[in-house]
């Protein structure tokens, strides 16, 4: 009796491994560590309310000779908008991806003031929280920058809240590794109204 139901589970398993196998394998290859890239460039740590790091994105955006992709949890700052916009008129290639759910009376404003000037605004809805902060500038470029951290691009991050930020220039393997990601998420967007 205990040898039948052996010999049954044994043939199930059989019958399950040429389905399982493939998947298996397919998750294994999801769930492999991410990429270690080496040290390169340049880095530069910033904390408010102490440091202006409000002005050195601007700083940042000013110097940016192709494109900056963008990807903001939050963006209500003036001088940030600004200077994404004054990006695009000087030519620059600019696109911005917003949580949909953060899209409050500033944030509407902002989001208007990027679409009038011609700024293509991606609005991400499949997540609870699209919570990256992140600004790449000329990924194809041997300057290139990523700023990256917890940063939220508003008026209350630089004056009323405790941040940080990195930015991490000249390493273009790196600005083209948030590049990609950027463009996934892109993919996966709602274009803005």
């Amino acid at each position: 009796m205990m040898q039948g139901r052996f010999s049954r589970c044994l043939l199930a398993l059989a019958l399950c491994l040429p389905v399982a196998v493939p998947v298996l394998a397919r998750q294994a290859r999801e769930s492999a560590p991410p990429p270690v890239m080496p040290a390169q460039g340049t880095i530069q740590p910033a904390f408010a309310p102490w440091d202006d790091i409000e002005g050195l994105i601007v700083g940042q955006l000013d110097a940016a000779r192709r494109q900056i992709l963008v990807q903001a949890y939050l963006l209500t700052s003036r001088p940030i908008t600004d200077a994404l916009v004054a990006a695009r008129k000087r030519g620059i290639d600019v696109r911005v991806l917003m949580d949909v759910g953060q899209l409050d009376k500033n944030a509407n404003e902002r989001l208007k003031q990027l679409r009038s000037a011609g700024i293509p605004v991606w609005l991400e809805t499949d997540y609870r929280n699209a919570h990256n902060k992140v600004i790449i500038i000329d990924a194809a470029l041997a300057t290139a920058t990523v700023i990256t951290g917890s940063y939220n691009f508003t008026w209350s991050a630089q004056h009323k809240n405790a941040e940080n930020i990195l930015v991490l220039g000249k390493n273009p393997a790196l600005a083209a590794r948030y590049a990609e990601n950027w463009q996934r998420h892109r993919q996966d967007a709602e274009t803005a109204p």
